[in-house]
């Protein structure tokens, strides 16, 4: 018989707690100073901005991100979870390597682009937004990346696989499960030719896990 895997400590409910549109515009002002407004600007997606990045774009690249990792390592308490039953959703981190999409954003989309982007990603000031250099196929580009903020209430180092799959399995939010924001990212990873060997074992896992309980019932 296996052993019951030790759940993480979720932060208490009331931890949580929105952004308001001045700290968020605050915030936004803060990542653009340096920005001639006459550039193109790229954002580096490494989960859902791939496979739901919500706003144009006039190309896109693979991108590899030296020194940081994709790591289900964020609380998530609205989306794909509640305040008392959180789930786990994606935030880029420091070690190894990420693979993900470079999305090219022309000069005068920017500030319109940006104030949706910062309502979405920002909402509770989980993540430093950071310009960083990608490696692409055609060459180096700076771009902005979502970087958790490993001193907030929702960030949690990525807990041992039994756990993950336990979290993943339970949780559901306003918009759909954890375990669909999951098998969603891999797929969509897939489908741009990257493989996440991790992200993959997981899926596996997590459909074996199903297939068992779908047998027991």
């Amino acid at each position: 018989m296996s052993t019951p895997s030790r759940l993480p400590a979720a932060p208490p409910p009331s931890s949580f707690n929105r952004w308001t549109e001045e700290r968020l515009k605050t915030s936004r002002e803060a990542a653009l100073k340096d920005w001639c407004r006459t550039q193109d600007v790229w954002v580096f997606g490494y989960g859902s901005l791939i496979w739901k990045p919500e706003f144009d774009f006039i190309e896109q690249r693979s991108a590899l991100l030296p020194g940081y990792q994709r790591a289900l390592c964020l609380w998530s308490r609205i989306n794909r979870g509640t305040p008392e039953l959180p789930g786990l959703v994606f935030g880029l981190e420091a070690g190894g390597d990420c693979h993900g999409m470079a999305f090219r954003l022309t000069a005068s989309s920017v500030l319109p682009i940006f104030e949706t982007l910062w309502r979405r990603e920002m909402a509770t000031g989980a993540y430093h937004p950071s310009w960083i250099e990608c490696q692409t196929p055609q060459g180096p580009v700076k771009a902005l990346a979502f970087v958790i903020d490993r001193t907030g209430p929702a960030y949690v180092p990525e807990p041992p696989e039994d756990a993950l799959i336990e979290i993943v399995l339970r949780a559901s939010g306003i918009y759909g499960s954890c375990l669909e924001y999951v098998t969603q990212t891999a797929d969509a990873l897939e489908a741009v030719g990257i493989h996440d060997a991790r992200l993959s074992a997981l899926v596996a896992r997590l459909k074996d896990q199903l297939n068992q309980q779908h047998s027991l019932s």
